[in-house]
């Protein structure tokens, strides 16, 4: 239990910092700003409960895992749970807040494309986005955590690697690679955002699964 309410504590920070810092600040902060929110959350989690669950944070790095026989199914089930709920946990107080304010219909960092992206990217444009970002995001977490020498070193390598992503990636779909991290805000926002979010729950999972399957068969070939 200590291990899914690590990943349910993690998630809800997450989400709520980088989520957080779209919706309410997003205009000032711009995409670097927001990029480094979602960075800095990771880090600062990695180093908090990294010993205690692993800090994966995102069903898609633990179905990576258990892809790579490095968690069990019971595990990857508990994990995917902790996560959505903490995702939810963490949209319900981002949503709180923003009610207890003047700034009105801000929207809760929800992923989208069309209407939704900055660049209007379609569809078949967000999926092979969504795909790539975290084929690379999940290949890059496999590598620094493959070795016990990089583990002082891990959580800031996997920040900064979100980091760059979302600097890509958000002017196209607000950057998702994380399937809970995109529900939760969908749900609670509905509309546009919720008849959308199968993308942003599909293609992580595929990028990731992916990014498992050529790390195992890279690791097999030496």
């Amino acid at each position: 239990m200590k291990k899914y309410l690590s990943e349910f504590l993690g998630t809800l920070v997450l989400v709520l910092l980088g989520c957080g810092s779209a919706a309410i600040a997003g205009g000032t902060l711009g995409t670097l700003g927001i990029a480094f929110a979602f960075g800095l959350a990771i880090v600062a989690m990695a180093y908090s409960i990294g010993r205690i669950s692993g800090c994966h944070v995102n069903p898609a790095v633990s179905l990576a895992m258990l892809i790579s026989g490095k968690m069990s199914a019971k595990d990857f089930c508990g994990y995917v749970v902790a996560q959505v709920l903490g995702a939810f946990a963490g949209s319900g107080i981002l949503l709180g807040i923003i009610r207890c304010t003047t700034l009105g219909d801000v929207g809760l960092g929800a992923n989208g494309y069309g209407e939704l992206s900055a660049v209007s990217l379609n569809l078949w444009g967000a999926l092979i986005v969504e795909v790539i970002a975290t084929c690379i995001f999940i290949f890059a977490i496999l590598g620094v955590t493959d070795d016990d020498k990089y583990e002082k070193i891990s959580g800031v390598v996997i920040g900064f690697v979100l980091t760059l992503i979302h600097i890509v990636v958000i002017p196209l779909t607000g950057t998702s690679v994380n399937p809970a991290r995109s529900l939760a805000p969908a749900v609670l926002v509905g509309g546009t955002a919720l008849s959308q979010v199968w993308v942003f729950i599909v293609a992580p999972f595929v990028g990731a699964a992916l990014a498992a399957l050529v790390w195992k068969a890279l690791k097999e070939s030496k």
